[in-house]
């Protein structure tokens, strides 16, 4: 099943509002998009300005919906000069998750 993990840094005084977008497109996913089974929000306490997403699809095509949706493109049309930097984004495959065996790697 293929996942991303998304590192996001806010620039100082940003951080509220790339918060605000990050949940926006929480909620959305939670309410239109089946195809996508998680979708966590997380942000370091140690430095705020860091958030991490990750996100799980029942497939690619599921991932490449979301990718491609009104919800995301906003997204980085807030957060374009909210970040600190460019979006870290690691796409792979899940090979083990709690509760299910792991997948031969």
């Amino acid at each position: 099943m293929p996942v991303i993990t998304a590192v996001i840094r806010a620039k100082a005084g940003g951080e509220a509002a790339l918060g605000a977008a990050l949940l926006d497109v929480a909620a959305h996913v939670a309410a239109n998009e089946p195809g996508t089974l998680d979708f966590f929000v997380g942000r370091d306490p140690a430095d705020p300005a860091v958030f991490t997403t990750y996100e799980r699809f029942v497939d690619r095509a599921a991932m490449d919906l979301h990718n491609g949706s009104d919800v995301v493109a906003r997204f980085f049309a807030i957060a374009k000069p909210l970040l600190d930097g460019p979006v870290t984004l690691v796409i792979g495959e899940e090979i083990s998750a709690k509760g299910r065996p792991a997948l031969d790697a």
